[in-house]
């Protein structure tokens, strides 16, 4: 997972290295995480959250810039940011699938130009568009498009620029995490869930490829607020009673277990409906869609005690908490488990920027 096999053998000195940063921004707040490259492999270096105070941004779009550059500004003067990888806001982006016929096609991009009012409500001159080959044959090219809005491209990159930080790259929240969450190399199909404080993302991802996601209007702090007001206690002591008990089913708990069920199993079934949608549909050639292997869970409230379990049982397919760690590797030099500095707990609502900080490096 070195930049090269030179570097294996002939590290970069530590002064000529450039860490990499993962920029995960969100209505609520941005996370940052520096990796660094060492004679070990790949570390943590710095991570931490700022907080976005209520109205800067709303659904991915920025509703304050001035505001924003200020966060951001002071990011850089505090922890020395000079490049990252940005996520762009899923509530904005649209993905489809697109057949283009072989015969006399001369060039993609302007066939998906001139099919892209068909797909997305954004008029074609005012949207941006990258693609996938999924499959080809001697007839046909099958695509995976993903496309959004290019003022809110724009309104992001201009930000950075205003605070004189260099954008590498915008990347789909969902291709970070999956570079996180699944192993590099590992082309199966899995459905990943981002439980959220106030959203929770379901993204299914195959062969390498974001396939599909869904934003749900639903988070954590959904879940914190019925235990509120069920036992009419502060935010704070609801979300610590969340934590401390979660999904645990005895007579210590009994309340707030039946709380939380009713609350989780909202979410249950929204991510049943895309599973349900996922097995039934067919793609133009009749097709199926292949199998979910798993479902993994991260976000910073994947780790409510019992979650995991209770995807696995309800919809009869195996659910687990996701490892972020998976695609850093061990210590060459002594072939130990490399351990980071940061509780897995924690680890879990970074998976986005720890998968944007992971596009810097290439894996032999």
């Amino acid at each position: 997972m070195l930049r090269n096999s030179h570097n294996r053998f002939f590290p970069t000195p530590d002064f000529l290295e450039m860490p990499s940063f993962g920029l995960d921004i969100s209505d609520e707040s941005l996370k940052f995480v520096e990796l660094l490259t060492t004679r070990g492999g790949i570390r943590l270096g710095r991570y931490g959250e700022r907080k976005i105070p209520s109205g800067i941004i709303e659904s991915g779009k920025i509703k304050d810039p001035k505001k924003l550059e200020q966060i951001l500004s002071a990011l850089k003067k505090e922890v020395g940011i000079k490049s990252v990888r940005v996520s762009l806001p899923e509530e904005q982006v649209y993905i489809f699938r697109l057949h283009l016929d072989k015969t006399e096609l001369k060039d993609i991009r302007e066939r998906i130009e001139l099919s892209l009012e068909d797909h997305v409500p954004i008029p074609a001159e005012e949207a941006i568009f990258d693609y996938e080959l999924l499959k080809e044959d001697e007839h046909k090219l099958e695509l995976q498009v993903t496309a959004l809005p290019r003022s809110i491209a724009e309104s992001y990159l201009s930000i950075f620029e205003n605070s004189a930080i260099e954008v590498q790259s915008l990347e789909l929240e969902a291709q970070a995490i999956s570079r996180a969450v699944i192993k590099k190399g590992d082309l199966e199909t899995y459905m990943i869930v981002d439980f959220g404080e106030k959203r929770t993302g379901v993204f299914i991802i195959s062969n390498g490829i974001v396939i599909f996601a869904s934003t749900l209007e639903f988070g954590g702090d959904t879940l914190t607020e019925m235990i509120k007001k069920s036992f009419n206690i502060s935010f704070e002591e609801a979300e610590k009673m969340k934590q401390e008990y979660g999904l645990q089913r005895n007579l210590e708990n009994k309340e707030i277990f039946s709380v939380l069920l009713n609350g989780v199993s909202i979410l249950r079934d929204e991510v049943a409906k895309n599973l349900l949608y996922w097995q039934t549909h067919k793609d133009e050639g009749g097709n199926s869609n292949p199998l979910i292997k798993k479902i993994i869970l991260c976000g910073g409230n994947a780790n409510i005690v019992g979650l995991a379990d209770y995807f696995s049982v309800s919809l009869k397919n195996r659910a687990e908490t996701g490892d972020v760690w998976c695609n850093i590797i061990d210590d060459i030099a002594t072939g130990k488990k490399y351990i980071p500095g940061i509780s897995l707990e924690e680890s879990l609502s970074y998976a986005t920027a720890l998968g944007l900080a992971l596009g810097d490096f290439r894996y032999d």
